[in-house]
């Protein structure tokens, strides 16, 4: 049979190279986490499977030949190339979304442990009032160390007359040292402290170092959102592994201080390890599933998945027999055939 190469077979290959070679690129990338250096190779030998599997297909189909077997084997390979491509893109276009959520996620955890503990201690008034007593107290503190209004002016004097109206006690106006208005905040709010609570030393220092912790890594963890994709992706991880270890080294303190009937504390492990890994990213794509893990997807398997169909569809049976230009080789004439008389 005379196979000429046709408008079809160009197109066809041209496709089908263009749309492995960059699921070969993802699946590199892919497969590193499992494979290391060796994950180029099997790509390569994955992809020229791949391409080797279409240029058979539109043989068979055009020779009128069975598909089926090729079509599953061409699935079975494509699912290991498919699986590795979602996750290198995944991994690019949602790390910097994973990193905020986990970040965003410890923020709540630290207002969780502070409040939990809080709720856990002993205090001279009802809850209500020993909760205005606290918002008061945090808005003194802010208001001492006012760049603009530094010290205990008219509006610390006015929040420090509403404590003494909860409270039924006096306070006493502490001076700072020199210019530390910082310290005089701490002082102005550990005085307070003493005044509402029947708290022993260790649970008034555990609960200073938790609203402490909570206000360092609220303030350290909104300022990184501000940054750069780039900046987030290059410095989330520090700050989540930094802040954790400190959110459990403090959860263990306050089950050790408080006791185990009182509080039950979970150390939490950070989840953006996992990031780069294949069953990462199909869990997290699961549960979040909207319309960035449903443009991920449809992008693998336009990869991976696309041109095979295309090849079936557009591959006529007998299709070489059309287009050999009539040669005199493949077809026999028909028609009478005259002999000539002598």
């Amino acid at each position: 049979m005379n196979k000429k190469i046709t408008p079809a077979d160009l197109f066809l290959g041209i496709l089908a190279l263009l749309l492995i070679s960059v699921s070969f690129y993802q699946t590199w990338l892919g497969l590193q986490q499992i494979f290391g250096p060796a994950s180029f190779v099997i790509a390569l030998v994955l992809s020229l499977l791949l391409l080797f599997l279409c240029w058979m297909l539109r043989n068979a189909k055009l020779e009128g030949r069975p598909t089926g077997s090729l079509v599953g084997i061409y699935l079975f390979i494509a699912s290991f190339c498919f699986i590795a491509n979602f996750n290198a893109l995944y991994t690019r276009f949602m790390k910097t979304d994973i990193y905020t959520d986990e970040l965003r996620d410890i923020n709540k955890n630290f207002t969780s442990l502070e409040n939990d503990v809080e709720s856990k201690l002993s205090y001279k008034y009802n809850k209500v009032t020993t909760q205005n007593i606290e918002i008061k107290k945090k808005q003194l503190m802010e208001q001492i160390k006012d760049p603009g209004n530094k010290g205990i002016g008219t509006r610390a004097q006015s929040l420090i007359r509403d404590i003494e109206k909860l409270t039924g006690q006096k306070i006493d106006l502490l001076t700072p040292v020199g210019n530390d208005y910082e310290d005089l905040s701490e002082r102005m709010g550990h005085q307070i402290d003493n005044m509402i609570s029947d708290l022993s030393p260790e649970e008034r220092a555990l609960k200073t170092d938790i609203n402490n912790a909570a206000l360092k890594w609220n303030k350290n963890i909104q300022e990184l959102l501000l940054l750069s994709k780039k900046e987030k992706d290059e410095m989330s991880q520090g700050l989540i592994d930094e802040s954790l270890a400190d959110y459990n080294k403090l959860g263990s303190r306050s089950q050790t201080v408080l006791g185990n009937e009182k509080i039950h504390f979970e150390p939490v492990v950070s989840q953006t390890q996992q990031v780069g890994k294949i069953g990462f990213a199909f869990e997290h794509a699961i549960k979040n599933f909207g319309m960035y893990q449903f443009v991920v997807l449809a992008g693998c398997i336009l990869l991976d998945f696309v041109i095979v169909i295309i090849i079936l569809l557009v591959t006529t049976p007998g299709g070489y027999n059309r287009n050999n230009g009539g040669s005199v080789f493949s077809n026999k004439r028909s028609g009478k055939t005259i002999i000539p008389n002598n």
